[in-house]
């Protein structure tokens, strides 16, 4: 049965939207919720899990050398990117996890190796953790973990009625200038690559979708599976970018220490958005773990 078959006969809508770049974004429902996704390249199946504020466009440059050896499947989380921004869903870590395995098995994936950045990794913990059998491996990539999260920029606007005090146009700059300071060269965050994070949030809806997200930005999740992580089987890579200002280098010891089978790799010179900044680095890193480990 081919690709399209398994999609339709799995209820999946045939809808599609093409990007602004070289992808061709298609969409499903899972929970009755309208997620979007691009699904390129064909072989063992791979899920790229994005973090905040970006979305499944993240992974944009990686795609190309990933998509030669596997399926890959990148999605816009729950509120986030083109997928639907329901007003009273929950959108914290663990529902989206479960949102990921609805979108798996509406594309018939019974087990997938899991590439996941920021809050995307906490999503890919708990994963891993509630279903072992259906991860293969793992690479966790300047990601959230124990209580390292969510990080001070965020807590003041995590209050309710935090949106009401401030205007669209003020909360579209405040995100961009946020992006930058994730980065070592803040050259790499050109007007382009800033649009492609900011557009999904520069409506009403998108603001207050963001919001809702920060709300549910907490550690609670990820310290709940603190001790359940020395049980993980899966063999995992953790990356990290040495001068990541959000997600603290110290957290990456942390977590190797606290996965059986893994190994961390620190990139120098490099912020939080490390996809933004040395993205070829990054594929091979992900290529020869998965491949050639």
């Amino acid at each position: 049965m081919n690709r399209n078959q398994t999609e339709n006969s799995a209820g999946n809508a045939p809808e599609i939207a093409s990007t602004s770049l070289r992808y061709t974004q298609q969409f499903t429902r899972v929970d009755g919720h309208r997620i979007a996704y691009i699904d390129e390249g064909e072989g063992p199946p791979l899920l790229l899990i994005h973090g905040i504020p970006s979305n499944g466009l993240m992974w944009r440059e990686v795609i190309p050398e990933l998509s030669k050896h596997f399926r890959v499947i990148a999605p816009d989380l729950l509120n986030y990117g083109q997928s639907e921004m329901p007003e009273s869903a929950d959108v914290s870590i663990n529902a989206q996890q479960r949102i990921l395995f609805g979108l798996l098995d509406s594309l018939g994936i019974r087990r997938a190796n899991v590439v996941a950045h920021d809050i995307g990794g906490g999503v890919a913990q708990l994963m891993a953790v509630e279903k072992p059998e259906r991860i293969d491996q793992l690479v966790l990539i300047d990601s959230v973990c124990f209580d390292s999260w969510p990080i001070p920029e965020f807590e003041p606007l995590q209050k309710h009625g935090a949106e009401a005090d401030m205007g669209l146009d003020d909360f579209v700059e405040m995100i961009r200038g946020f992006l930058p300071k994730g980065v070592v060269d803040p050259q790499v965050m050109t007007k382009s690559v800033i649009e492609l994070y900011t557009k999904p949030w520069s409506t009403e809806k998108g603001k207050k979708a963001f919001f809702r997200n920060l709300r549910r930005l907490n550690s609670e999740y990820t310290l709940a599976i603190s001790d359940t992580l020395s049980q993980l089987p899966h063999s995992t890579l953790i990356i990290w970018g040495e001068k990541d200002t959000f997600q603290k280098p110290e957290y990456g010891p942390r977590l190797e220490k606290a996965i059986p089978n893994s190994k961390l790799t620190v990139i120098d010179d490099v912020g939080h958005f490390l996809l933004e900044e040395k993205p070829t680095e990054i594929s091979e890193l992900i290529l020869n773990f998965l491949i050639r480990r």
